[in-house]
């Protein structure tokens, strides 16, 4: 094994990606080829694909890139002292406004969004996985501390994600800008109340 080979490689992966997202909210997802991204490195794009075996799998490891930004997000808040309620509504404000400032407020970022949930990208899946459970972890808290009441913590969890909908997924905050509906606040609120509920 390579000590100097195995410390290069990732800083070269993550140089790649960090040039492919610059470019992506430039010049556009679909417009962004391999051997842009291999020329703004001075790099050729046969080596760039000694790191990535596709272009897909370059756009894959910017959006897993992007998402664990705001799983980390997550999950810092999760495991912060505090009320239950607190934290998820910090959780769930957090995700929106994260996503929101990705993804919607930059409509190249968008693009490759739309085309990762149409080809649903394993990234995707995972992502969703990830907060459904961070989710879960709080409301699990708030069960064992009394202050939410629930049979089925997972269940929980699922239906707020669901109830979120409208301001976690890239595509649905950008819909529903314009349309009438509840506010963040009165989503989370109406959440909350749930969860606090006797069955």
């Amino acid at each position: 094994m390579n000590y100097v080979a195995d410390r290069i490689e990732p800083d070269v992966r993550e140089k790649i990606l960090v040039t492919a997202e610059r470019l992506f909210r430039e010049i556009g997802y679909q417009k962004t080829t391999v051997a842009d991204i291999a020329k703004v490195l001075q790099m050729s794009p046969a080596n760039v694909y000694r790191f990535f075996d596709s272009k897909k799998s370059i756009n894959t490891g910017v959006a897993r890139r992007l998402m664990s930004e705001v799983e980390q997000a997550a999950q810092a808040i999760a495991a912060n002292k505090g009320s239950a309620a607190a934290r998820l509504r910090k959780l769930l404000t957090t995700v929106h406004q994260m996503n929101s400032a990705r993804y919607v407020a930059d409509s190249k970022m968008h693009d490759m969004v739309a085309c990762a949930m149409e080809e649903n990208w394993d990234v995707c899946k995972a992502h969703i996985e990830f907060i459904t459970g961070t989710i879960a972890s709080v409301i699990a808290s708030g069960v064992a501390s009394g202050e939410f009441h629930t049979r089925d913590v997972g269940i929980a969890a699922m239906c707020t994600c669901a109830a979120m909908i409208r301001f976690f997924h890239p595509l649905f905050i950008a819909e529903s800008a314009s349309k009438p509906g509840p506010t963040l606040d009165q989503m989370i609120d109406f959440v909350v109340a749930g969860l606090r509920g006797r069955d």
